[in-house]
């Protein structure tokens, strides 16, 4: 699928709005605004129920309290495709103390990782262009809730959540475990992942430590140091597999 300016998708015209799909109104208000012959009840994110009392049924540990679901692209004549949307980066602040360089430096490459995808489809999220690897964005996204989750809310506050995708059974589900349709959601759940780990440590000094299984202290400041190495490291990766995709370049 290729998108293009001017509300195109392949030719098509299309209509993109974004909205709360996890409402009733929300979903009216798409509708409101298709052209008149393809007006019908959107497609909800993945989370979000279908029902006729538009109930939001989410699985475990998803959450159901994204404050709004990614942009929705209405393809005229054809079925709801949904696209990455746009991602704002905010840089942090350069003067502050550790605490604040060290979260504005997550939050710009969280940020980074999700404007990598933006304006891809499910299907193309989910496309590994790199062989022989078989990373793909949307494997990148999954991988960093689980690690987001697994460092600040299991191993650091102690909180009992299952590890995010992955089973003992099968170690790297996050990066293999693929659905192109359940890509807003899996975009949508690291979101809410980030929510809940800034959460989680709020509270807490970077002095602060826990002892991880195998013995070994470490402190909170080395769990900032790590996820912003991790995210930049993925973010390398990003660029190339983005480039491939479509010939989309920069930071």
């Amino acid at each position: 699928m290729n998108r293009r300016p001017g509300g195109e998708v392949d030719g098509a015209r299309v209509t993109s709005v974004a909205a709360d799909l996890s409402t009733e109104e929300g979903a009216a208000r798409v509708v409101d605004q298709l052209p008149r012959r393809t007006r019908r009840r959107p497609r909800a994110a993945p989370c979000a129920s279908t029902a006729a009392t538009w109930t939001p049924s989410c699985p475990e540990g998803h959450g159901s309290s994204v404050a709004s679901w990614p942009a929705v692209i209405m393809v005229e004549d054809g079925p709801v495709t949904w696209i990455a949307p746009e991602i704002e980066r905010v840089g942090g602040s350069k003067t502050g103390d550790e605490r604040a360089l060290l979260q504005g430096m997550l939050d710009w490459y969280r940020a980074t990782l999700l404007q990598k995808c933006a304006g891809l489809t499910g299907e193309q999220l989910a496309t590994a262009t790199v062989p022989p690897s078989n990373l793909t964005l949307l494997g990148m996204v999954r991988h960093m809730t689980k690690v987001e989750r697994t460092w600040f809310r299991r191993r650091f506050s102690g909180e009992a959540v299952e590890t995010a995708y992955s089973t003992p059974e099968w170690k790297d589900a996050d990066f293999e475990d693929l659905d192109p349709a359940n890509a807003a959601g899996d975009h949508a759940r690291l979101i809410e992942e980030w929510k809940l780990a800034d959460a989680a440590v709020a509270r807490a000094s970077l002095d602060d430590t826990f002892v991880h299984d195998d013995g070994e202290e470490i402190s909170l400041r080395l769990i900032y140091v790590h996820l912003i190495a991790e995210y930049a490291r993925h973010s390398g990766h990003a660029d190339l597999v983005r480039e491939r995709l479509d010939g989309v370049t920069g930071a």
